[in-house]
């Protein structure tokens, strides 16, 4: 709701981009909104052309802001917790059409979440950042199935399992979480990690391959595969 002008309709809403960018278009601004319209499911897209951000529901609202970022045809989309606000119910049906939209439109995410079940279902690859820092960046399978830094393997290991047989058998980081403005030196993980030696806390670690697309930011990765 707060990503759209409460004074502009949905075809002035999506049409916007076009004004700043492809002022060329903009006399075709029905037929493409439309056909948008369409495509992130809002059938029949007249029906909703003239309406305001209040009278639509929050998927609804979601769907117009997907048509917005794809009225100037981007390559790349910057997706920042997609479906963080929407209802359960509506999530994996948002999911399932940015996965839709991705292949119709040829596009890349770069797609921001702390829902680590959600990035399994829609990423290819992924990146794990602390406080900022990228940590991890491998391929989906190599991340979830052998995780190389230990903030990884914490993040792994808090997932809940749906069995209540099978218990946790990984302590949870310790301490709190370092303020973001005033980082620890070295690592920033290093306060917190089990593995800690002297060199972490002064030398920051470089991101490393230590297997064919598998990069990982730490002093000592290779001892914990």
């Amino acid at each position: 709701m707060a990503s759209l002008n409460p004074r502009m309709t949905v075809i002035d809403a999506i049409s916007h981009p076009l004004e700043i960018h492809q002022a060329d278009k903009i006399e075709d601004r029905e037929k493409i909104v439309c056909s948008l319209l369409k495509d992130v499911g809002l059938s029949p897209p007249q029906v909703f052309l003239n309406k305001y951000p209040h009278q639509l529901s929050g998927g609804q609202r979601q769907r117009v802001v997907i048509a917005r970022a794809l009225v100037t045809e981007p390559d790349l989309i910057l997706a920042d917790e997609p479906i963080a606000m929407a209802d359960v119910s509506v999530r994996t049906l948002l999911l399932e059409l940015m996965r839709f939209l991705k292949d119709e439109h040829n596009l890349t995410y770069l797609f921001i979440t702390h829902d680590l079940a959600t990035a399994k279902y829609i990423c290819d690859r992924i990146g794990v950042m602390y406080l900022g820092k990228l940590v991890e960046v491998s391929d989906l399978t190599s991340v979830y199935n052998n995780p190389l830094h230990p903030y990884t393997q914490a993040l792994m290991a808090a997932v809940p399992i749906p069995d209540p047989l099978r218990r946790r058998n990984q302590p949870l980081p310790r301490g709190e979480i370092p303020s973001p403005i005033n980082p620890p030196s070295g690592c920033h993980f290093h306060p917190r990690c089990p593995h800690a030696e002297n060199i972490c806390g002064r030398d920051e670690p470089e991101l490393r391959e230590i297997e064919p697309g598998h990069t990982v930011a730490r002093h000592f990765a290779e001892r914990f595969r």
